[in-house]
């Protein structure tokens, strides 16, 4: 049943992956909501919330999941829905099969129903210092000049908003075997800057660990649900380049 064929439907039908604790087995339930147009999952779900009884009649818990910003920028509300990873703040009701199915990211460790802990995206951002050097002290006159184009490319992978899409779609990403799009995207995104430039063999050094850039399959699954269209695999191939010449002329300056 679809809202896309101009029929409303009279009800909302979600089926929810749910979970009580890391060390519970995973259980399915599902439910019956009113119909309202313009409905996005997160409507959906605080509207369990107010009266949590399952599609059979039966009494449960609420359903936990995380949201803060509710217009795509912070990447919390992130989950699997229908099969497809993606936000559920923007993934409106009126454009989604039914019955919906919602499911926690599979890439993370998952916490309690729809929220998993994403800690590890953290951690891969501080291995490759996914910020720019400056001392603070003292006034630092203005920046050294960039080109447009820099300065568009940079643009692109500063909206990255950590939400996981790219790591949940890839293939080689999971159980620490490989660091993933999003932190090569940051490698890139610090390694154009002038000043980050300094601390660039630092960041190149850890995509050439053993978890490192050379793991990825070019599935090209990560450009395809990022959320917000950042040309992972352009910053893919060029810290690739950059990878292989310090690995084959390490005492050579670009």
């Amino acid at each position: 049943m679809s809202a896309k064929n101009g029929k409303k439907p009279d009800v909302i039908e979600l089926r929810i992956r749910r979970r009580a604790n890391p060390q519970a087995e995973p259980y399915w339930e599902e439910f019956t909501i009113p119909y309202r147009p313009n409905m996005n999952i997160i409507s959906c779900l605080m509207e369990i919330r107010k009266n949590p009884i399952t599609k059979d009649g039966k009494r449960t818990t609420p359903v936990v999941w995380e949201m803060n910003c509710l217009e795509q920028v912070c990447g919390i509300c992130t989950m699997v829905i229908n099969g497809r990873v993606r936000q559920s703040c923007s993934a409106l009701v009126d454009q989604l099969e039914q019955p919906i199915t919602l499911e926690p990211m599979s890439k993370f460790p998952n916490v309690r129903d729809l929220v998993v802990d994403r800690s590890e995206m953290f951690e891969h951002l501080k291995r490759v210092k996914a910020w720019i050097e400056i001392d603070g002290t003292y006034d630092l006159g203005p920046g050294p000049r960039m080109s447009q184009e820099e300065v568009d490319e940079r643009y692109a992978y500063s909206r990255c908003m950590t939400c996981g899409c790219c790591l949940e779609a890839c293939p080689q990403y999971g159980d620490g075997n490989y660091i993933g799009p999003q932190a090569i995207a940051q490698v890139r995104l610090m390694n154009m800057h002038p000043t980050g430039k300094m601390t660039r063999d630092d960041r190149l050094q850890v995509l050439m660990e053993e978890d490192g850039i050379h793991k990825c399959g070019n599935a090209q699954n990560c450009v395809r649900v990022c959320p917000m269209k950042l040309p992972l695999t352009k910053a893919i191939y060029e810290e690739n380049r950059e990878t292989t010449w310090r690995g084959l002329f390490g005492w050579l300056r670009q």
